[in-house]
C-alpha cells in the first residue's frame, strides 16, 4: 500500500506540474509522518524515496527517532508545527529546517540558542491566511515589517514562506489562497532563481495538486501516503 500510494502521489504531482508548465524536478514531496505507523515510516525512509520528513510536535519526533534508530538518518527532518520557546533546544537537536516560524519572540529565542551553538538554521516564515484564531502565523499585511525585524536574528536564514490553507468546500476554493502566497513570495523574496531560490511550502494531502499548479516548491503529504486509498463510490 505505502509504495503504491507514493507512486500515485508522485504521478499526481507530475501531472499538476505539467498542467502548469512547471519542471516537476523542482517540486519536493515532504512526508508528514505524524500519526503514521513506525514500521511504515521506516520502510519509507529505507526505500530512499523521500528526502524530507516532517513532524509538528517535538516530543513526537523524539519518540519517533528513537523507534526508528539508524533509519531516522536516511532523510532530513523539517519541523512544521507551532514551536514553543521551551522546546527550542530539543527541536534544534532533531530538525534541520524549521518551516513554521510564526513570531519574533520565537525568532529571538531561536537566534540566541543558535548563537550559543555556533550554527545557522534555514527557516520558512508561516503566513496566516485562515480566519481561525487558533492558527498561528504572520498576517500578510505584517510580513514586510516581520522580515525587516528578522534581520536582527542573523542565525536564522529566511528561505521563503509556508502556509496552511483553510478547509474550504469545494477544495478548488483554496486556489486564490495559494495564488496569494505566490504573490507574497514574489513581493518579499524576489525572483525564484539563483543557487538558493526562495521556497514556497503549501499544499497537503487534500489540496496539493492545486498548490503545485499555483507554485508550491514543497508539498506536505501525510494521509495520502500512509492511509489506505478511499474506496470508489
Amino acid at each position: 500500500m505505502l509504495f503504491e500510494n507514493i507512486r500515485r502521489v508522485r504521478e499526481r504531482i507530475d501531472a499538476a506540474a505539467a498542467r502548469a508548465g512547471r519542471d516537476q524536478a523542482g517540486i519536493e514531496l515532504v512526508a508528514v509522518v505524524k500519526g503514521a505507523p513506525t514500521d511504515s515510516v521506516r520502510a519509507l525512509l529505507e526505500s530512499g524515496q523521500v528526502r524530507f520528513v516532517a513532524e509538528s510536535r517535538v516530543q513526537d519526533a523524539q519518540r519517533r527517532r528513537i523507534e526508528l534508530g539508524a533509519a531516522a538518518e536516511r532523510a532530513r527532518w523539517r519541523f512544521i508545527g507551532h514551536l514553543q520557546t521551551n522546546k527550542i533546544r530539543p527541536c534544534l537537536g532533531l530538525f534541520e529546517w524549521l518551516d513554521s516560524l510564526d513570531s519574533l519572540k520565537l525568532a529571538e529565542a531561536l537566534n540566541a540558542q543558535l548563537e550559543r551553538e555556533g550554527r545557522d538554521l534555514p527557516i520558512l516564515v508561516r503566513v496566516k491566511l485562515a480566519e481561525r484564531e487558533t492558527q498561528s502565523g504572520v498576517a500578510p499585511e505584517s510580513l514586510a515589517e516581520f522580515l525587516t525585524a528578522l534581520k536582527a536574528c542573523p542565525r536564522l536564514k529566511a528561505r521563503g514562506l509556508m502556509t496552511i490553507a483553510p478547509m474550504l468546500e469545494p477544495v478548488e476554493a483554496v486556489r486564490p489562497v495559494f495564488r496569494r502566497m505566490r504573490a507574497l513570495l514574489a513581493e518579499h523574496f524576489g525572483p525564484r532563481e539563483g543557487p538558493e531560490p526562495p521556497l514556497l511550502s503549501m499544499g497537503m494531502s487534500r489540496d496539493f495538486e492545486i498548490a503545485v499548479e499555483e507554485g508550491a516548491d514543497l508539498v506536505r503529504v501525510g494521509s495520502a501516503l500512509f492511509e489506505p486509498p478511499a474506496a470508489a463510490p
